[in-house]
């Protein structure tokens, strides 16, 4: 049940903001066993004055691609498994829509499945015993 947020300076195309969203749930399919049907994704565009990043902190170099990917999972991953996600993802978005290793920039925050309500109120489906 991840929830992913796509943040890039404005100025791409449909196509490439569709390439970005297919990579990463490919991405989440392949290395978390996401489910084909578990995809919510938030794409944001900013202003350039909007964004501001180190283009060399810790990688680089960064360019005007950068995208920075911050995914909410519900069910915990190993740090292994983490780790083979981010490579895959990288190697995935290389391929479709183009973007550089360097640009990916991906953070993954952990939630309880308490944490999560799929529509009308109701408790996600994990918490009555459901795959998450």
């Amino acid at each position: 049940m991840p929830m992913s947020r796509i943040s890039l300076l404005k100025g791409k195309s449909p196509d490439y903001l569709r390439a970005l969203g297919d990579s990463l749930q490919h991405a989440m399919e392949e290395s978390f066993n996401v489910p084909k049907n578990d995809r919510f994704q938030l794409v944001h565009q900013h202003e350039p004055h909007e964004m501001m990043f180190d283009r060399t902190y810790e990688g680089g170099p960064r360019s005007d691609d950068l995208v920075l990917i911050h995914i909410t999972i519900g069910k915990p991953r190993s740090t292994e498994l983490k780790q083979a996600f981010y490579r895959r993802l990288v190697a995935l978005l290389a391929e479709s829509p183009g973007l550089a290793p360097e640009d990916v920039m991906i953070v993954i925050s952990p939630s309880q499945g308490d944490d999560w309500s799929f529509g009308g109120g109701r408790p996600a489906a994990s918490l009555l015993g459901a795959r998450s």
